[in-house]
C-alpha cells in the first residue's frame, strides 16, 4: 500500500542554518523586504565575448541589493564615462549597457570591460569581460598551379584558410558544393589540409576546392580550385608506411582540465596504411574517448589529470609498421573547490570566507574588499586574512562589505563576490500561523518553524498546555526550526507551539497536528476463472479514517475500465455481467484519500463453457519446499515441489515476488512457467530484497500462494538504462526545459539517483553543457536564444557510477511573440460580398517561433447609405501556414470596411499591420421589412410596408405584383406595379367585389430587385348581393339536375363495358393517366415569375392546391373531364364505334390560354363546383 502525507514538506531554502556560525537570508519578501543587503552580482555576460559586428553590442550586468545599486564601467582598466558616450546606453535599474554600432566601427569598442555594482553596504564587481568582434577575412587571392603527380605516391593539397574568430570550420567539396569522398587512403587533417596515403588514377580531378565556415556570422569561403593530374607509368612500387605528420617518432601535446584532447597521425605508404592507438601507460577513458577520420584521430572529451601520459600511434601495411609516441601533459586552468558564501553575522558574532581554488600550476588566491585590493582597505581588527580565508571576530556594526577571491595562474582566472552583512534582527517566525498538519498513523510527522533573526533564534517546542519543552522520544528537533516525530499516533495530535529567541526578542507560532487512520482494504478481491457469457462480482471492502473523503477506483491492466455498461461499478463491488474473452485481465481497486490510499489487484481468467464433469474439479494446492540456488549477482534459480492437481492439470506457475526494501508488503508477478516445470532461471535487478512465492493455475483457478522463500539481496550497481520522455521546449522567450520521466528505484540500480542534464545548440555548439539535478523530473536552461535548436541529453547516475551513453533529442527553446507585421497589405474587392486580402509574408527571423499562420482582423465600420448607420462587432478569420492571401466572404453590400493582418505562432500574435478599408458595391437589397394591407373595400385595397433594413444600396423602387385567387385556389392573370422608392403606401383601385388577392412585393436596386414577401386579402362583399345568395346545394332542382347527370354518366359507362366487350378497344383510360394538365403556374416570390407559389414564411402552396414534381398546379380531380381529350373548343365527341374523336390530340387552345380569361377555371362541359357539391 502506498501512502503519502500532505503538507508535511520541510521547506529548506527557509531554514535558519549555523553552519560556521553563518546566518542564510530566508527568501521570504516580506523578510527581504526590510533588511539591508550588500550588492550581488545576478547576470554578467561571459568572460570571452565573441559579439556580431552586425548587432548592437549588449553587455549584461545585474545585481541586486537593498537599497537597490548603482552601477558604473570601466573599460581596459580605466574608467568609462557612458555619458560621453551618446552610442552607449545603460538599461535603467539594471548596468546592462547597450552600444547602438550604427554608423560606427565595432572595433572602437573591442577592449576589458568590467563591471561595479554598489550600495552603501558594499561593491561587487563583475569578471573582467573581453569584447571581441567575431572576423571571417577573405581568402588572399592566389593562383593554384595544376600539380601533376605519378600514381602510387602520397599527397597534400593545403587549404590554409584565413584566421577567423573563432576560427572557420573546413571541409572539402567539388564544384557541384558535393563532399569529396574521404577513406582510411583520404582524410582531412586537423589543420584543414587533405592528405592522400597514396594517389589513384580516379583521383584526377580539376575542382579540388576548400571551403572555411566561420560559424558566428554564418559566412562560408572558398579557396581556387586545386586541379590533380595522376600518371600512370607502370604500376607503383610497394612502400614501407612513413608519417606524414607528425614527424619524427615522438612529439608533446599540451591541454587543459576540461577540454578537448585531439592527437593526429596521417601515414603514407602502399598498400594504404592502417592506424591505431595505444596508451603506454594505462588504459583508454573508455566513455569519453573516439576515434575519428578512419582511426586516424583519437579524441578524448573532459580530459582530466588522469589523461596524461604517452600515447602510441601505430601505422601498418603488409611491408611493415611504424610507431610514434605523443607525450601528454594535463595543466589546468583555476577550478573551484569551494567558493566563498555570503555571511550574515549578528554583532560579536563569528564567522569564516572560505576560497579554495585548485589548478596546474596551482593559483595563486588574492583578496579584495569592496573591489580594492585588501592590503589597500581600510584597517579592521575584526579581520585577519590567512591565504584562502578571512576570518572575523567580534564584528561590529557597520562592517558590512563585498569580498572579492580573485584565484589565478597562468592558464586563466577565477572571480567570486561574496558579502558579510553584519545584522541586528528580532526573531521572526516564518511558517504560517494555525497552520495544520495531517499525516497518517504510523507514518513521520514534520513540523516547520522556519524563522529568521541575529543573532541566531534558538528554537523550543511545546504541546498544548506547554508544561515541558518537547526534547527527546518520540521528538526529534532539527537545526532548522522542524520538529519531527519518527511515528506519529492518535495521542500525537493537538496544538503545537514553537517559540524562537535570542537576545533581542522572542517571537512565537502555532500550529496544529492531526493524526489520521489509515487507508486499509478489508476484503480483497479474490481470483476469478469464469466461463463465458456468465457474471463476475469483485468485492473490495475498505476502511478508512471518518474524516477523510475517500474515492473508489477500479482499473483493468493499470488502465482505465472499458466503457461498457456491462461494467457496474458499486461502492464495493464490481461487476462483470455476460463475460466475453477481452474481459481476462488484472483488476484492481484502489482506494485513494487525500493523504493516503490502498490498492489489492485479482485476475479474471475467462474460459469456454463446459458441460458439468461427472467428477469434482478444483484449484491447485499450493507449491511447498521453495529452494534457492545458482545465486548470481543478476541471477537466482528457484525450484519448488507442486501442490496435489486435483483432477485438473496444472497448465502454469506464477511466480511472484516482494522488495523488502522499496515496497515492503506488496507482492509483484515476476515471470510464468509451464506446468511441467518446477525449476525457473529468474532474471533480477540491483538493490532489490527479494522474497518469492508461487502459485500454481489450472483450468479451475489459481491455487493459494506459497509460503515466501528466504530473502535474496543484490548488490547495487549503476545505472542500465536512461530516463525515458526527454523533450526539449521552452515556457519563456528566453529558457529551455529539459523535462523527463523519472526513473522507479527498481531502474536506479542503486541509492543516491540523479540525473546528468547536457544541452547543446544545435550546429552551432561543439561542446555539451552539463549539469547534475537531484532526482526529478525537468530543469530549466535560462538565457537561450529565441525559438533556437538544441540537442538535449539525460543520464543517470547513482552512487555506483553512470547509465549508458543517452541518446540525443532535439528540441526548440521558447518562442516570442512576433516582430513584425506582414507589409504590403492590399485588398481586392470580387463582388458585394466577397474580398480577397493579399500581404507580404514576414521574414521567418521576425517569427521568433513557430509559424502558425495569419489572421486577419476586418469589422464593418458603416453602411455607405445614410439611413443604415451600423457597426458590427470585429471578426477574425485565421489562414493557416505560410499564406500570402485569404478570402473574406460574407460582407454586407454597400459597406465600408476596416481592416488589418496579423502574424502568430505558438506564443501569440504579432503586430497588426496598419488598418485599410475597402468599399463592397451595391448588391440586391433584403426584403422589405414589412407589408401590410389595410382599408378593404368593395373594389380597392390600401397596401402599407416599410423599407428593407439591408438596404444595400441605393433603392430606385419597388415592384408590386397581384393576381386573383378563386374559391378552388386557381390563379388568375398577374398585374404588375412599378412604385417609386420614397413611397411607403399605394392604393389599388377597381377591384372586384368579394374577391381574394395574392400581392407578390420586393425592392430594388442598381444591382437587381431582393427576395419577396407575400401577402393575401380580399375586397369586402355587396350587401345587396350577398341578401339574394342562397345556398345553391339546398335547392331542389339542383338536387334533380344532379342526379339526371349522375345517371347519363352510369348509362355511359355501361354502354363503353358493352362495347368494349365486343372486341372494340377503347384506351381512353390509359390516356387519361398519362395525359398531364399544363396549367399556368403560380408566381414564384423571388423572381415575380411563374412557379410553385408559396408566401414568404413557410414557402408552402395555397390551400387546397397539389404542387407535383414538375412545378405544375393540376386542379382536384374531380375537375377532369372528357373534355380534357376534345380538340379545340372542348367539343369532344364519339366516334361512331364509341371511341373517342382526337384521343391523341392535344388539349384545348382554350385550355391553354385560360390565364388570359376573365375566370381562372378552365372551361368544361360540367360545372366542378356544382359536381363537388354532388359528391
Amino acid at each position: 500500500m502506498e501512502r503519502t502525507t500532505a503538507r508535511a514538506t520541510v521547506f529548506l531554502m527557509l531554514f535558519l542554518g549555523n553552519l560556521g556560525n553563518a546566518l542564510e537570508v530566508p527568501l521570504d519578501p516580506k523578510v527581504l523586504e526590510g533588511l539591508p543587503q550588500p550588492p550581488t552580482i545576478t547576470h554578467q555576460s561571459p568572460k570571452d565575448f565573441i559579439i556580431d559586428p552586425r548587432e548592437n553590442i549588449v553587455i549584461h550586468c545585474d545585481a541586486k541589493g537593498k537599497p537597490h545599486p548603482s552601477f558604473s564601467w570601466t573599460r581596459n582598466g580605466t574608467h568609462f564615462d557612458i555619458d560621453q558616450d551618446p552610442k552607449v546606453t545603460m538599461r535603467p535599474h539594471s548596468g546592462t549597457l547597450v552600444v547602438d554600432i550604427s554608423g560606427e566601427k565595432v572595433e572602437s569598442y573591442e577592449g576589458v570591460y568590467q563591471c561595479t555594482a554598489r550600495n552603501e553596504h558594499g561593491t561587487a564587481v563583475s569578471n573582467n569581460i573581453v569584447i571581441r568582434q567575431s572576423r571571417s577575412p577573405l581568402w588572399s587571392k592566389e593562383r593554384n598551379e595544376p600539380i601533376i603527380v605519378q600514381e602510387g605516391v602520397s599527397l597534400v593539397l593545403q587549404c590554409r584558410p584565413p584566421a577567423g574568430l573563432p576560427p572557420p570550420i573546413i571541409f572539402w567539396m567539388n564544384i557541384n558544393f558535393q563532399r569529396l569522398p574521404q577513406s582510411s587512403r583520404v582524410s582531412q587533417a586537423l589543420n584543414g589540409d587533405l592528405y592522400f596515403s597514396n594517389v589513384l588514377k580516379e583521383d584526377s580531378r580539376n575542382d579540388y576546392i576548400c571551403y572555411a565556415r566561420f560559424p558566428h556570422t554564418q559566412t562560408i569561403q572558398q579557396k581556387q580550385p586545386i586541379t590533380v593530374t595522376v600518371l600512370n607509368h607502370g604500376s607503383a612500387e610497394e612502400r614501407r608506411p612513413t608519417f606524414l605528420i607528425p614527424s619524427g617518432s615522438s612529439s608533446s601535446k599540451m591541454v587543459l582540465r576540461g577540454q578537448v584532447l585531439e592527437l593526429e597521425c596521417i601515414a603514407e605508404g602502399l598498400p594504404t596504411p592502417e592506424v591505431s592507438w595505444s596508451k603506454v601507460s594505462g588504459e583508454f577513458p573508455a566513455k569519453r574517448t573516439s576515434f575519428l577520420h578512419f582511426q586516424k584521430t583519437l579524441r578524448i572529451v573532459d580530459v582530466s589529470e588522469a589523461d596524461a601520459g604517452e600515447y602510441r600511434c601505430t601505422a601498418r601495411n603488409r611491408l611493415a609498421s611504424v610507431h610514434h609516441t605523443i607525450r601528454v601533459t594535463v595543466k589546468a586552468a583555476p577550478y573551484w573547490i569551494s567558493t566563498p558564501r555570503n555571511l550574515v553575522l549578528a554583532p560579536r558574532e563569528r564567522g569564516n570566507l572560505i576560497c579554495r581554488a585548485s589548478g596546474t600550476p596551482k593559483p595563486t588566491i588574492t583578496w579584495a574588499m569592496n573591489g580594492i585590493p585588501i592590503e589597500n582597505s581600510p584597517k579592521d581588527p575584526s579581520r585577519k586574512v590567512e591565504g584562502d580565508t578571512i576570518i572575523f571576530e567580534e564584528v561590529q556594526t557597520g562592517s558590512s562589505a563585498v569580498y572579492q577571491c580573485h584565484a589565478s595562474n597562468e592558464y586563466g582566472y577565477l572571480l567570486s563576490n561574496a558579502f558579510v552583512n553584519v545584522l541586528s534582527e528580532t526573531p521572526r517566525v516564518l511558517t504560517p500561523a494555525n497552520k495544520v498538519y495531517q499525516v497518517i498513523r504510523n507514518s513521520r510527522a514534520l513540523l516547520d518553524c522556519s524563522s529568521f533573526g541575529s543573532p541566531i533564534p534558538k528554537i523550543t517546542w511545546f504541546k498544548d498546555s506547554r508544561s515541558s519543552t518537547l526534547d527527546g522520544d518520540p521528538y526529534v528537533l532539527h537545526e532548522n526550526g522542524t520538529l519531527e516525530i519518527h511515528v506519529a499516533q492518535a495521542l500525537n495530535s493537538g496544538k503545537y507551539t514553537c517559540v524562537a529567541r535570542n537576545s533581542l526578542g522572542i517571537s512565537e507560532n502555532h500550529v496544529y497536528l492531526e493524526v489520521k487512520e489509515p487507508t486499509r482494504i478489508l476484503k480483497q478481491p479474490e481470483y476469478k476463472v469464469v466461463q463465458r457469457n456468465r457474471n463476475v462480482v469483485f468485492e473490495c471492502k475498505v476502511k478508512h479514517d471518518p474524516s477523510l473523503i475517500p474515492t473508489m477506483t477500479w482499473v483493468k491492466d493499470n488502465g482505465e475500465l472499458p466503457d461498457d455498461e456491462r461494467f457496474v461499478v458499486d461502492s464495493d463491488s464490481l461487476t462483470i455481467t455476460d463475460v466475453t474473452e477481452n474481459d481476462a485481465g488484472t483488476y484492481t481497486c484502489i482506494m485513494i484519500t487525500t493523504l493516503d490510499q490502498d490498492s489489492a489487484s485479482a485476475e479474471l481468467t475467462v474460459v469456454e463453457a463446459a458441460p458439468t464433469p461427472a467428477i469434482v474439479y478444483e484449484q491447485p494446492d499450493p507449491p511447498t519446499d521453495l529452494e534457492l540456488t545458482d545465486q548470481k549477482p543478476r541471477s537466482v534459480q528457484l525450484t519448488w515441489i507442486p501442490g496435489d492437481e486435483h483432477n485438473s492439470p496444472i497448465h502454469m506457475f506464477v511466480i511472484q515476488y516482494a522488495d523488502s526494501l522499496h515496497h515492503h508488503g506488496h507482492w509483484h508477478n515476476l515471470t510464468v512457467v509451464p506446468g511441467t516445470k518446477t525449476t525457473a532461471h529468474l532474471k533480477l535487478s540491483p538493490y532489490v530484497h527479494y522474497t518469492f512465492r508461487v502459485l500454481a493455475l489450472n483450468a479451475v483457478g489459481l491455487s493459494n500462494p506459497s509460503l515466501p522463500s528466504r530473502v535474496y539481496k543484490t548488490n547495487p550497481s549503476a545505472p542500465d538504462e536512461n530516463p525515458s520522455g526527454v523533450d526539449g521546449f521552452g515556457t519563456e522567450h528566453d529558457n529551455l526545459v529539459i523535462s523527463w520521466k523519472p526513473m522507479s528505484g527498481h531502474q536506479a540500480n542503486g541509492p543516491g539517483l540523479q540525473y546528468k542534464v547536457m544541452w547543446r545548440q544545435k550546429d552551432v555548439d561543439k561542446e555539451w553543457t552539463s549539469v547534475t539535478v537531484a532526482n526529478v523530473s525537468k530543469f530549466m536552461v535560462s538565457g537561450t536564444p529565441t525559438f533556437t535548436p538544441y540537442e538535449v541529453q539525460v543520464q543517470a547516475i547513482n552512487d555506483y557510477g553512470i547509465g549508458p551513453e543517452p541518446a540525443v533529442v532535439t528540441g526548440h527553446s521558447g518562442e516570442d511573440l512576433p516582430m513584425q507585421a506582414p507589409d504590403t497589405v492590399q485588398v481586392l474587392v470580387l463582388n458585394s460580398s466577397l474580398a480577397e486580402v493579399h500581404w507580404e509574408p514576414v521574414p521567418p527571423k521576425t517569427v521568433r517561433g513557430r509559424l502558425k499562420g495569419y489572421k486577419v482582423y476586418y469589422w464593418r465600420e458603416r453602411s455607405l447609405h445614410k439611413h443604415n448607420p451600423h457597426h458590427v462587432e470585429q471578426q477574425v478569420l485565421t489562414f493557416s501556414g505560410n499564406k500570402s492571401h485569404g478570402m473574406l466572404p460574407g460582407l454586407q453590400p454597400y459597406s465600408l470596411y476596416l481592416f488589418n493582418v496579423r502574424v502568430f505562432n505558438g506564443k501569440g500574435e504579432g503586430p497588426a499591420s496598419s488598418n485599410q478599408q475597402f468599399e463592397t458595391p451595391e448588391g440586391v437589397p433584403g426584403r422589405p421589412s414589412f407589408l401590410r394591407i389595410t382599408n378593404p373595400n368593395l373594389d380597392s385595397l390600401t397596401l402599407e410596408w416599410g423599407p428593407p433594413y439591408d438596404r444595400n444600396g441605393r433603392l430606385t423602387g419597388y415592384t408590386l405584383k397581384y393576381q386573383t385567387v378563386n374559391i378552388s385556389d386557381v390563379l388568375g392573370p398577374v398585374e404588375e406595379l412599378a412604385l417609386p422608392a420614397n413611397e411607403t403606401s399605394v392604393t389599388l383601385i377597381n377591384l372586384k367585389y368579394s374577391t381574394r388577392y395574392k400581392f407578390y412585393f420586393n425592392a430594388k436596386t442598381g444591382q437587381g430587385a431582393g427576395p419577396v414577401v407575400t401577402e393575401e386579402a380580399a375586397t369586402i362583399m355587396d350587401e345587396a348581393m350577398a341578401a339574394r345568395q342562397v345556398d345553391i346545394a339546398t335547392q331542389g332542382w339542383f338536387i334533380g339536375l344532379m342526379c339526371a347527370i349522375a345517371l347519363l354518366i352510369l348509362v355511359l359507362l355501361i354502354i363503353c363495358f358493352i362495347q368494349r366487350n365486343k372486341g372494340g378497344k377503347y384506351p381512353v383510360k390509359e390516356k387519361e393517366d398519362a395525359h398531364t394538365d399544363p396549367e399556368f403556374q403560380p408566381m414564384k416570390e423571388d423572381d415575380c415569375t411563374f412557379g410553385e407559389y408559396s408566401d414568404t414564411e413557410d414557402h408552402k402552396p395555397l390551400k387546397g392546391s397539389r404542387t407535383p414534381s414538375n412545378g405544375t398546379v393540376h386542379r382536384d380531380n374531380s375537375d377532369d373531364s372528357l373534355v380534357d381529350y376534345g380538340g379545340d373548343g372542348g367539343d369532344g365527341q364519339f366516334n361512331e364505334d364509341g371511341s373517342f374523336i382526337g384521343q391523341y390530340s392535344g388539349k384545348s387552345s382554350a385550355r391553354d390560354t385560360a390565364g388570359g380569361h376573365e375566370s381562372s377555371e378552365a372551361p368544361s362541359p360540367v360545372n366542378t363546383s356544382a359536381m363537388n357539391s354532388f359528391v
